[in-house]
């Protein structure tokens, strides 16, 4: 089971006490105020947080993770690897303390996701990257992913891995396709469906359904979409609101169709193939989880130089091929191409792996929900799914 599923259900309840400190204007840290004395060169150490289950590891012994072994091995930096960060309010209730008084957090290397790491630089607690060192991200970045509303030109951050928000249903119980959103609808998927509790995770999706430009959208079409949603939970269209657990009931056939995650998909049919993954006629969500060196970190550059690592095509396609998510380095494809490995040679066709030019122009980056929006407009959500 993927690691973005599997912690999926964890931060509503954490949500709401994040939030309070996200538009304190005391929290701003300033440009001056966010670089500490960088050690790298004298400590050859590194502490990298990042999520369970989203690093390779080796198949004889789960404590071995290959990549970084590498790294370490390539440039005597030793990383101190945690997984920490269960769920992105939580992980910011965790260290905003000390970002917020202009503290060391410990960690000069944190993987949060992209409405999460827009809040972060928003807030001024990540520092820039200098991108001069770091000439894989600066070859090899997927240019779809280069330049996101919150952070523009990618400064601040890098993608660790990217992923879609699109439908999976199963073909064969429901006997026919699905093409768009709309037929999420259809009178056959009554009690049939799921969609994500998660605001952050969920409304991108709804709003192309509507044909919402969802780079650009609106206070009135966020509205629109949460009637259009409320209408369907009180006909009971809606089965009900999920975080990892719809795949569970779309693996049971309890529901035949929900908003899901594509790497999750890749896992789920290799026990069934007759689960589809569809990206929507009117589009779908592209959302990356990226990393970041959070204000005062010590090993910015030996953070820096392990960035860089997994911007190497052969690194990047090694990671690619055990998370299988979209991977942000289109060219680790002709990598996995040459495989010797049928298995790991056939990953490089996957386009929930690495997108065709027809599916790519389906996907888009949905416009982050500001600070001043997110009160009201997640006060507005979780009361129609019951958080």
């Amino acid at each position: 089971m993927s690691r973005r599923s599997l912690l999926r259900a964890l931060g509503a309840g954490a949500a709401g006490a994040a939030l309070a400190g996200c538009g304190v204007p005391a929290a701003f840290v300033e440009p001056g105020e966010r670089a500490g004395r960088d050690s790298s060169a004298t400590d050859h150490t590194l502490h990298f947080a990042n999520w369970p289950l989203y690093i390779d590891t080796d198949d004889d012994d789960e404590s071995k993770r290959p990549t970084l072994d590498a790294f370490s091995r390539r440039t005597g930096i030793s990383v101190t690897y945690t997984e920490e960060i269960n769920d992105n309010d939580e992980f910011f209730g965790k260290i905003s303390p000390a970002l917020m008084n202009r503290q060391q957090t410990g960690r000069d290397l944190i993987v949060i996701s992209d409405w999460m790491a827009a809040r972060f630089v928003r807030l001024g607690w990540v520092q820039e990257m200098d991108r001069a060192k770091q000439p894989n991200v600066a070859k090899y970045l997927d240019p779809q992913l280069r330049t996101p509303a919150f952070d523009e030109g990618r400064l601040h951050s890098v993608p660790w891995q990217s992923g879609i928000t699109g439908i999976a249903y199963n073909r064969k119980k429901l006997g026919r396709e699905i093409r768009s959103t709309g037929e999420l609808w259809a009178d056959d998927l009554r009690g049939r469906v799921t969609l994500l509790s998660g605001l952050d995770e969920s409304f991108a999706l709804l709003m192309q359904g509507d044909g919402v430009d969802i780079t650009r959208w609106t206070a009135d079409d966020f509205h629109t979409m949460c009637e259009q949603v409320e209408k369907r939970v009180r006909s009971k269209h809606i089965r009900r609101f999920t975080g990892n657990d719809y795949i569970k009931d779309l693996a049971t056939g309890d529901v035949l169709a929900c908003q899901a995650y594509s790497g999750d998909v890749i896992q789920l049919q290799a026990d069934n193939p007759d689960i589809e993954f569809v990206v929507p006629e009117e589009g779908a969500e592209l959302w990356a989880e990226s990393l970041m060196i959070p204000n005062l970190a010590r090993h910015k550059r030996n953070a820096e130089r392990l960035i860089d690592h997994y911007y190497d095509p052969e690194v990047a396609a090694e990671l690619a091929a055990w998370v299988n998510y979209v991977c942000p380095v289109p060219a680790a494809r002709d990598v996995l191409a040459s495989s010797k490995g049928e298995e790991t040679a056939a990953l490089a066709e996957d386009p929930l792996i690495f997108p065709d030019d027809a599916m790519r122009e389906r996907l888009a980056i949905a416009r982050d929900i500001t600070s001043e929006e997110r009160m009201d407009f997640a006060k507005k959500w979780n009361g129609i799914v019951g958080l």
